[in-house]
């Protein structure tokens, strides 16, 4: 099932060309936050395009990137989704 919103909803709700967030909920360890920060450096023409924060959870288990991304249109945000879903130990995607 595709979980990414649909581009009629991001249109409706976000400006494009325009800055998105993106948060990415994964276990901790392995990369994790290198391999999400690698995926957004590869669909955004510049790496200035993004900031980002990283959060641990209280445990460790746990750790929360909150991407902010410079994009051009509401069809490489549903890339992006879809690309960070594939990544290995993501749990949740906001």
């Amino acid at each position: 099932m595709d979980m990414r919103p649909s581009i009629e909803a991001l249109e409706s709700v976000h400006t494009f060309p325009g800055t998105y967030q993106i948060k990415v909920i994964g276990e901790s360890g392995d990369d994790f936050v290198a391999r999400v920060v690698a995926i957004i450096h590869e669909e955004l023409p510049a790496h200035s395009d993004l900031d980002y924060n990283v959060r641990e959870s209280s445990g460790g288990r746990h750790v929360s990137v909150t991407l902010m991304m410079a994009v051009q249109s509401a069809e490489q945000v549903r890339t992006i989704y879809a690309r960070l879903g594939e990544v290995a130990g993501v749990t949740m995607l906001l």
